[in-house]
Parts: C-alpha cells; structure tokens; sequence
C-alpha cells in the first residue's frame, strides 16, 4: 500500500513537471499553444522515443483516469456562475459541444483504424 502511494506520488510530480515544462516553454517561446497540449505533446516525445517507458507513469495515469470525474465538479460549479450566458447562447453552446464530441469520436475512431490496419501483416 505504502509502495503504491509512493509510486503514485512520484509518477504524478513527474506527469506534472512535464505539464509545467510545457507551460514554460510556450510562455518562452510565445507559441500559439495552450501549455498543457504542449506538456501532452512533450510527453508523446517522450513515450515514443523511450525515453519514459509507459511503466513509469501507469500507476499515477490509472489512479488520475480511475477518479477523472472528480476533476470536473470544480468546472460544473464554476458554471453555475454563468446562468444568463447559458440562457443567452444555451442552444449555440449545445450544438458546438455536440458536434466536437462527434468530431472527436470520429477522428478517434479513424485513427484507430487506421492504426489496426497498419499493425495487421
């Protein structure tokens, strides 16, 4: 147990230093990038190169994946403030979140496939 908290505790410092590095850097580097897409994409770097190896942050990622819903309840109350915005633009709102979740599964899902097909012999 005490091993597992331990394991959790380092992997997530290290899942978040890569978030803070690419915060830094595109505040550096004045990119046109949110930081935490480019702390994703420093992370690809890194699993794709070997240089971390899936092993390293399995324990943190499963228990972060394990409570994700949690991490949107501060989002959901934060809404609450924004009544009259939902009132206003409820139903544009709806249909852009509707269509980027479609957006998203879609693309997923081709490269899923895309990704299956190139592994078959």
């Amino acid at each position: 147990m005490a091993r597992t908290l331990l394991n959790i505790i380092w992997q997530t410092a290290l899942l978040w230093l890569v978030f803070r590095l690419g915060v830094y850097l595109v505040g550096v580097l004045h990119l046109a990038l949110p930081g935490n897409v480019a702390g994703m994409l420093i992370m690809f770097a890194l699993l794709t190169s070997g240089l971390v190896t899936p092993r390293y942050i399995e324990t943190a990622s499963g228990f972060l994946l394990k409570h994700f819903a949690f991490f949107f309840i501060p989002i959901s109350v934060g809404l609450m403030s924004f009544g009259s915005l939902v009132r206003q633009s409820g139903l544009e709102l709806l249909v852009i979140l509707l269509v980027s979740a479609a957006l998203g599964v879609a693309v997923t899902g081709m490269s899923v496939q895309l990704l299956q097909k190139r592994r078959e012999p």
